[in-house]
């Protein structure tokens, strides 16, 4: 077996550990006899599990005791529509549009309400995060919109913005549990697994207890609603019982290492080993203001799109991969989530400066 590093932004790389775990599990998982993939969701065995990640996720971010906990399909996407419609009483919201999917989200709030765009980095192609200290926020707001790490562009939040007291709702796809998060900032958390925390079909929802109502907006469907899964603790149906499974594994594992505070500390150092190559290149360059800079989605270029493309064909070829850049701005872009390994990042950086030995002016 030859594992590549991978640089997808999602599906994204998992850790080893994990991944050697589950298939030792595949085929009898603890003396049941079965694989996880066919155990009914309804099983005490399966209880145990879904438990379980709840509670080492409620450990990792210090989960306040009034917050609820959701296992739900559909990725992040569909949060663009779940959050308006069990959300916006008012029919008002605010989003601050700082890439490809808080303008998707945009546009879904559009279709329940006024969804308004009160700041935009889009002037630069979102390269920045706009200045979100003194926004015009609407005083009939139901809650401010954010996406907390912008998985195409490479930007992140490092402050929250002034919602001037009103809710804050974050999508935290590409970030989660990257760092340590004050979830009691927040009214509602959501993040589609598949980036930095286990497979595709599993989002995670973490939402204030009061939001949680019936009362929503008129023709929300009975699977829309948040109240739905609460009452039926992520079980009103049959959940993406593998993924939540995986999910669990990937907690226990940043748990032994040390919780969300080591995890910030070895991100930071990886990234940095990238950000610094990246400063000194004549041939690379990033396409993020340095303050703004995630440190889970590094895009960069040379200016040439021709070279652009030769980089990524050599960098296959050398067992990196996954680094062309999002189709809607081209380039490349590492993606260096919690399991991609020091020694990956460093290889990248020795091939880059090796690449850029060979055809660089």
């Amino acid at each position: 077996m030859s594992r590549v590093y991978n640089f997808s932004a999602g599906p994204a790389v998992l850790p080893e550990e994990v991944l050697a775990e589950a298939s030792a599990e595949m085929l009898d998982y603890r003396g049941t006899g079965m694989s996880v993939m066919e155990m009914s969701h309804r099983s005490k065995a399966y209880q145990t599990i879904i438990d379980e990640a709840e509670s080492d996720l409620r450990g990792l971010l210090h989960i306040p005791d009034n917050y609820k906990v959701l296992f739900l399909q559909g990725g992040a996407s569909q949060q663009f529509a779940m959050v308006p419609m069990n959300l916006m009483k008012n029919k008002v919201a605010d989003y601050i549009v700082t890439g490809q999917w808080a303008k998707k989200a945009c546009s879904e709030g559009k279709l329940y309400g006024t969804a308004n765009a009160v700041a935009s980095s889009a002037d630069k192609t979102f390269s920045y995060i706009p200045d979100c200290s003194d926004l015009p926020i609407s005083e009939d707001a139901d809650y401010v919109y954010i996406c907390e790490n912008n998985t195409i562009y490479g930007t992140k939040y490092k402050t929250l913005p002034n919602t001037k007291g009103k809710l804050l709702v974050a999508d935290q796809s590409s970030c989660f549990l990257s760092e340590p998060v004050d979830v009691s900032k927040y009214g509602l958390i959501f993040a589609g697994a598949q980036k930095n925390v286990g497979p595709a079909g599993t989002v995670i929802v973490i939402v204030r207890e009061d939001l949680v109502t019936e009362d929503v907006l008129p023709g929300t469907p009975t699977m829309l609603r948040y109240k739905t899964h609460v009452d039926a603790g992520s079980l009103y149906n049959t959940p993406p019982t593998y993924g939540i499974y995986i999910c669990g594994k990937v907690f226990k594992w940043l748990k032994a290492k040390g919780g969300l505070e080591a995890m910030k500390q070895y991100n930071e150092e990886k990234a940095k080993i990238l950000y610094d190559f990246l400063d000194q290149s004549k041939l690379f360059k990033g396409t993020v203001v340095k303050q703004d800079r995630s440190l889970m989605n590094v895009p960069f270029v040379t200016g040439d799109e021709e070279m652009d493309a030769l980089f990524v064909k050599e960098s296959k070829a050398a067992g990196l991969e996954n680094l062309k850049g999002h189709r809607t701005v081209g380039g490349m872009r590492a993606s260096i989530y919690n399991a991609m390994p020091m020694e990956g990042v460093k290889k990248l950086v020795e091939f880059m400066d090796d690449f850029e030995t060979r055809y660089g002016k």
